[in-house]
């Protein structure tokens, strides 16, 4: 059974709930039986047939060597690309199927994003870096700034809203980038190698922090190469040859994870 917390936003609580056909909670996102194929001689499959969904509130980290699929995946679930098949749903909506404006606009609204390289505004406080995450959603300006406290002080940094990035550690602009993208109280928050440009106990500090808002509720997909880094996560899924071969919510059972002998078996086949 599946806990769901109430999510969090930086101005209290929001409990509503996603509804699904059968009249029970819809995952926050849904990867359904996607394959992803880029065209070439010969065409390269980088995802073959990956199912898998996130509840709401869930800390979870996608694990896998380069090469394994991870990163085009996660720009499947970003709305950054389509799939060639199957289906990627945020919130319930099939991304496919979204015209470009309303793709744009479930991209802004309901998906928030931590990258390894931070990607702040360097002639910008950090209390402008995070309002500026709500700079599409038609919110006035006074209101994006006290939003944006209110976010600065969930990763605490509420003292120092006026340095700009170059008067920061990088676990401070890390703690930027994530204020950033919870300000808008997005369904759900991608980190793609969150902790790649920082020493390891700040590192730990920040994944510290993944855990402290996993707790408020917040729903988070850490995409990682570090299997020590997923392990430490309430649930990881692991990547190979664009295939999940591990998922810790499905351990046993009839499901599409597969063991990483399974793979090598498969490999040994095509050899």
């Amino acid at each position: 059974m599946t806990i769901v917390p109430a999510r969090v936003t930086p101005r209290g609580s929001d409990d509503r709930r996603l509804p699904s056909p059968d009249g029970g909670e819809r995952p926050v996102l849904e990867v359904k039986r996607v394959t992803k194929v880029y065209p070439g001689e010969p065409p390269v499959r980088a995802l073959r047939d990956v199912s898998f969904s996130v509840a709401r509130g869930e800390l979870v980290g996608i694990v896998g060597p380069s090469g394994s699929g991870k990163t085009t995946l996660l720009q499947l679930m970003g709305t950054l690309d389509r799939p060639s098949a199957g289906s990627v749903r945020i919130t319930g909506l099939d991304v496919a199927r979204l015209p470009d404006r309303e793709l744009a606009a479930l991209r802004a609204t309901k998906i928030g994003f931590v990258f390894q390289q931070f990607f702040l505004a360097e002639h910008q406080s950090a209390l402008d870096n995070v309002a500026d995450g709500l700079l599409y959603a038609g919110i006035p300006q006074v209101e994006r700034r006290a939003r944006a406290l209110d976010a600065l002080g969930l990763v605490g940094l509420e003292e120092r809203p006026h340095a700009r990035p170059n008067q920061l550690s990088g676990g401070q602009r890390q703690r930027v980038a994530i204020a950033r993208a919870l300000v808008g109280s997005p369904a759900i928050v991608f980190a793609d190698e969150p902790t790649g440009n920082l020493d390891q106990a700040t590192g730990r500090a920040i994944l510290g922090l993944f855990e402290d808002l996993h707790v408020l509720g917040v729903t988070v997909v850490v995409i990682t190469h570090d299997r020590d880094i997923a392990a430490r996560l309430g649930r990881h899924i692991e990547m190979l040859d664009g295939q999940i071969v591990f998922d810790s919510a499905e351990p046993f059972g009839d499901s599409a994870v597969r063991t990483q002998g399974d793979v090598a078996q498969d490999e040994a086949t095509r050899l």
